[in-house]
């Protein structure tokens, strides 16, 4: 794993996993910031909690666990890909710049611009293969393999079709012509 891996991912997850715990242990004020978006969501999934609390909870613990994992590059690009999930309604519901005026309005529209900065370097993370070919060019190669043996199945049995059949042919007129048969 190269050196730029093993300092940047914990750099990048130790966002998540403050922000997780603060999440986890002050739910309660984290809500009401949260009701607008988490609302609109929670009616259309019926498998999310019905509370604001438990919402911004389960997304802390999925920040924590998810930045734990980045950080000790366990499940990199899963953690990466978790952790942008979660990024998304934690800025919509914490930076929202345009209702904001005066001089929380750009203090806010900071906050979302970082937070969009690291939804791209998650987003960057969870395409990190760390140097291995990925699932889909390894998938790819491996038909194209099969493809490639299999038409060198396909020509040595054509190449040796003919002879074979020849040769068969050839016998069978043999043991015909043989005196005592």
């Amino acid at each position: 794993m190269s050196l730029l891996r093993v300092v940047g991912r914990p750099m990048l997850a130790s966002m998540f996993v403050a922000g997780g715990l603060n999440c986890l242990r002050n739910p309660g004020e984290l809500a009401p910031l949260a009701e607008p978006v988490v609302r609109p969501v929670a009616d259309r999934v019926s498998a999310l909690p019905d509370s604001t609390e438990q919402l911004v909870r389960l997304n802390g613990a999925v920040q924590v666990v998810g930045g734990v994992l980045l950080g000790l590059g366990r499940l990199p690009r899963l953690s990466a890909l978790a952790l942008a999930v979660t990024l998304v309604p934690t800025t919509l519901a914490g930076h929202r710049f345009w209702d904001a005026e005066g001089p929380d309005r750009s203090q806010q529209t900071v906050h979302f611009l970082k937070n969009l900065s690291m939804l791209g370097g998650l987003l960057i993370a969870a395409d990190d293969t760390g140097g291995a070919p990925s699932m889909l060019w390894r998938g790819r190669h491996a038909a194209q393999g099969l493809r490639r043996d299999a038409g060198l199945v396909r020509r040595s049995v054509r190449a040796t079709a003919r002879p074979a059949a020849a040769a068969g042919g050839l016998k069978a007129r043999m043991s015909a012509c043989k005196p005592g048969r």
